[in-house]
This record gives structure tokens, C-alpha cells and sequence, in this order.
């Protein structure tokens, strides 16, 4: 089973910046251009980016599209988005325009009969983003909490044709302090899917340790604050997880 590494760019008016547990108000920028991150990032092997549109998660359209379309069109690289996603209209937005998977996270919980319609409609090119709190599922570019269990969320979308979830576990988010293992193995388990863990990755050993259930559907890791810190390069973390 292969292992992916995606490396993370979180857009936020128009620079890269990455928060910390998710909070507005905790930002560090890293740069002025996530096209030129983007780009940085395929110069160093990348096969895929992770790209989140922070402005479009909290306001509920698209803000910093225009970044992923240039990251698509023009580096050779497979692109996901996540923030800001609510309508088919967003989705067909970024296919259309050469992106190669789009993530589907609060209109999942606020709409999950829209979000079953999409998965069924455009098949491996939705992934569900499942960011948890405590198990639980948050929204909103995590403002808010709901009542659903990750897992449930997750299994009811598994049953729907999804393959792809990208797991995070808002604790460890931007804290350094190693992933969640278990709960993204859970949900691999609980789905029967791939799930893509999220979060906390703070050294090549934490890739690695990811990388041991991939027979049991934990099917990659994005990773953002440790290759902003320089803890290791995006060419580390793909030689680590090489077969």
C-alpha cells in the first residue's frame, strides 16, 4: 500500500500562514505567495499539495481560489482544497479547473444529503474532511462543535461511496506533538476506506509510524508546521515513506 505525503498550504488573505489548533487569532505567516510555496514544494518531489482556503472556510464561499488554480494549471502536481466549499458550483469551480480533489468538510455535517448527492456524482474526486474535537465533529473553519461522532460521520459517508477522509484531530493541530494515531486508525477501520491523517506530524519518525497501518487504509499525512519550522523538507518526508 502506498503512502502520500501532502504538504500544506493554508491561505489566508493572500499569504501562507498556518494557526495554531485552529485559532484566528494564533497565525504565524510564512510566506507572501502560496503559488510560490506551491511551487517550492513540487521543486522538492512533492506528488501532491494540500491547500486550505482558511478565509473561505470561516466566511462559507471561496476567497483564495485563484492560488489553487495557478498551483494546478501550472506545476504538475495533484492539487486538493479544502475551505469555503458549499455549493456544486465550488466544486465544479475547481475541477473544471484542473484540481484533482476536492474536500467537502462543514456543508458534511450541516448537509449530509447534499454531501452523499456529491460523493455519488464525482466519486474519488470528493474526499470528507472529518475534523474532530474530542471525537466530535467541527465546523466552521472549526468555530463550532457539533453533536455528530467523527466515526459515525464517517461510516454513514463510507456506506455512501466515499474512499477518501482526511482526519484531524484539532488538538494536535499546528502543536507539534505527534498525530493521532489511533483515532485515524479507528476510522480507517471504522470506514473501510483510506483516510489521510492531519495534524500534530513533528518528525520523520511520526511519518513512519503512520506509515506501518497502511495496509489497514492510512493512506498518507499532511504535514505543515514541521516543514515551516525546518524540522525536515518535503524531499525528508518523501525518502522516509518510500518503499
Amino acid at each position: 500500500m502506498s503512502f502520500a505525503i501532502y504538504p500544506a498550504i493554508d491561505m489566508r488573505g493572500g499569504k501562507c500562514v498556518r494557526l495554531l489548533q485552529g485559532d484566528y487569532d494564533k497565525e504565524t505567516v510564512y510566506g507572501d505567495s502560496p503559488f510560490d510555496m506551491a511551487k517550492k514544494f513540487a521543486d522538492e518531489g512533492a506528488d501532491w499539495i494540500h491547500m486550505v482556503d482558511l478565509d473561505g472556510a470561516k466566511d462559507g464561499k471561496r476567497v483564495n481560489d485563484e492560488y489553487v488554480i495557478q498551483a494546478a494549471r501550472e506545476l504538475g502536481v495533484s492539487v486538493q482544497i479544502g475551505g469555503g466549499i458549499r455549493t456544486e458550483q465550488d466544486i465544479l469551480h475547481y475541477l473544471e479547473n484542473g484540481v484533482t480533489r476536492v474536500i467537502i468538510g462543514s456543508i458534511a455535517v450541516s448537509s449530509p444529503e447534499f454531501a452523499i448527492e456529491m460523493i455519488r456524482k464525482y466519486g474519488r474526486a470528493i474526499a470528507v474532511g472529518l475534523d474532530a474535537k474530542n471525537g466530535y465533529v467541527a465546523t466552521h473553519g472549526w468555530l463550532e462543535t457539533s453533536e455528530v461522532k467523527a466515526v459515525d460521520l464517517g461510516k454513514k459517508f463510507a456506506d455512501s461511496g466515499a474512499e477518501t477522509f482526511i482526519f484531524t484531530d484539532i488538538a494536535t493541530d499546528g502543536m507539534l506533538s505527534g498525530p493521532n494515531v489511533e483515532a485515524v486508525r479507528l476510522l480507517a477501520k471504522e470506514t473501510g476506506k483510506n483516510v489521510i491523517a492531519s495534524g500534530g506530524v513533528s518528525q520523520l519518525a511520526d511519518l513512519n509510524q503512520l506509515r506501518q497501518f497502511a495496509s489497514e487504509g492510512v493512506a498518507g499525512a499532511i504535514v505543515g508546521k514541521a516543514i515551516y519550522e525546518g524540522r525536515f523538507t518535503v524531499t525528508e518526508a518523501l525518502k522516509e515513506v518510500k518503499e
